[in-house]
């Protein structure tokens, strides 16, 4: 509470200053510098945008089929401004404070702290942080390479091994099987802290920034007791990561962003290529390097016969260079925030979460976003998309192999999913996806992408 306090009291130091910095001219303001016409609201979403200070709390309920039934809240404070400020129709909000707490049926907890600053001071600067403590008993692991992970499910029934194997099973069946020593076989507990803080400069009327940040990390990773695969893949010299963590990086990137909403875009392209850094000299047990570009587009289709019918599609690929420990795979990091993968609610839908892992990492998702409906409620606006997905992807050990098995290694899964935007800048997201090997159901706070 006392971080929050400081935190608040400082940003709204700063929401004064910045309305003070401002150029004035006649009766309006002027930019102190350019920003790109494209990146400003749509009409729709700047009569939507509320101005000044407003907190906005959503209770986090879930049924994730991971992490069990979980109940949370999290709670957000935005400063707007006001419509009289120019940056009004160029940015989300001038400054967020955004405070979640989570926890599920199956023991998993978490705390976060995060703060984004567009614009910092009226400069060409953008200030993000995060602090976050996480529990998390219910993380799976399938395997590191493709002879793990790529092939489908297939399992003994009853475990006798005298009767003919079930390849290609589905999840629910092939979990069912895992009985006695083998109950936690994919399973293992992680405790993490992390701290990260990063600065962007905005150049090109803001269509492009630089990034530059630093994170750290203390972790502790311990699978259950019985058969493990998490520690069989250790003793066996396979993978590294098990036990006491400490991994602190450097990190940089290359934005290049024309959304004209970055929590809900109408129109625009949202391209990064962000490198993280980890060696010894700072601190970390590991040296590694981990490189991640994705591009994301939106599209309007139809503006004169829909009122707001978006296509949206991302395509992304990460790669894990050198002697990095067995969870840096599933983590590639953006400006935004971590996407974890390959599987679960940020890539593959219809997948367990980190179902498929190796040094390359390759996935898209194509979604259609229909808004069918708004309405007021008790002075707060809420608008509904409808939103049919299609995610597909893939992972190889080494480039040699992504050329050769590029298509067999690929993994698809289809779905529909329910968008309610509140205020513009809180989006609720309603998933069900569907593979050959699996059905979910996810509800979480922002876009898929």
């Amino acid at each position: 509470m006392n971080i929050s306090f400081r935190l608040f009291s400082i940003l709204t130091l700063w929401s004064f200053v910045s309305v003070g910095q401002v150029k004035q001219v006649g009766d309006s303001l002027k930019l102190p510098f350019a920003i790109a016409k494209e990146k400003q609201l749509s009409e729709e979403d700047l009569a939507s945008k509320k101005e000044g200070m407003y907190v906005t709390g959503v209770p986090d309920i879930s049924s994730d089929p991971v992490n069990g039934f979980g109940v949370g809240v999290e709670g957000s404070i935005f400063f707007n401004g006001k419509k009289s400020d120019p940056f009004f129709k160029y940015t989300p909000y001038r400054a967020e404070i955004d405070l979640a707490l989570f926890v599920t049926s199956k023991q998993q907890k978490e705390i976060m702290l995060t703060v984004d600053v567009p614009y910092i001071l009226n400069t060409k600067w953008r200030l993000r942080g995060e602090l976050a403590y996480e529990i998390n008993p219910n993380l799976l692991y399938f395997g590191i390479n493709e002879k793990e992970t790529i092939p489908g499910l297939s399992y003994f029934p009853s475990g006798d091994s005298s009767q003919n194997m079930v390849h290609h099973a589905t999840y629910s069946a092939y979990e069912s099987s895992l009985t006695g020593q083998n109950t936690f076989y994919h399973q293992y507990t992680k405790k993490e802290a992390i701290l990260n803080i990063s600065m962007e400069r905005s150049l090109y009327e803001g269509r492009i920034r630089l990034l530059a940040g630093y994170e750290i990390a203390k972790l502790n990773l311990s699978p259950f007791s019985g058969n493990s695969l998490l520690a069989n893949d250790v003793q066996s010299g396979l993978i590294r990561g098990m036990g006491q963590n400490l991994v602190s990086f450097v990190q940089a990137g290359f934005i290049y962003d024309t959304r004209d909403l970055e929590g809900d875009p109408s129109s625009g392209v949202f391209a990064e290529l962000t490198n993280e850094l980890c060696l010894k000299a700072l601190g970390s047990q590991f040296n590694f390097n981990k490189t991640f570009a994705h591009i994301n587009v939106y599209q309007r289709l139809l503006p004169s016969s829909f009122k707001k019918l978006i296509f949206a599609a991302r395509f992304s690929m990460g790669y894990t260079a050198l002697d990095a420990p067995f969870y840096e795979y599933q983590d590639q990091w953006t400006s935004e925030g971590s996407i974890e993968g390959l599987g679960g609610g940020q890539t593959l839908r219809g997948f367990k979460q980190s179902r498929f892992l190796s040094k390359w990492m390759f996935f898209n998702n194509i979604e259609l976003r229909y808004r069918f409906g708004e309405m007021d409620l008790l002075k707060q606006h809420l608008a509904f998309s409808a939103v049919p997905f299609y995610d597909f992807g893939a992972v190889w050990d080494s480039g040699a192999s992504m050329w050769h098995q590029n298509v067999q290694n690929l993994r698809s899964n289809g779905g529909l999913g329910l968008r309610i935007a509140w205020n513009v800048n809180t989006i609720l997201r309603f998933d069900y996806a569907i593979s050959k090997e699996d059905k979910q159901f996810f509800f979480q706070i922002g876009h898929c992408f």
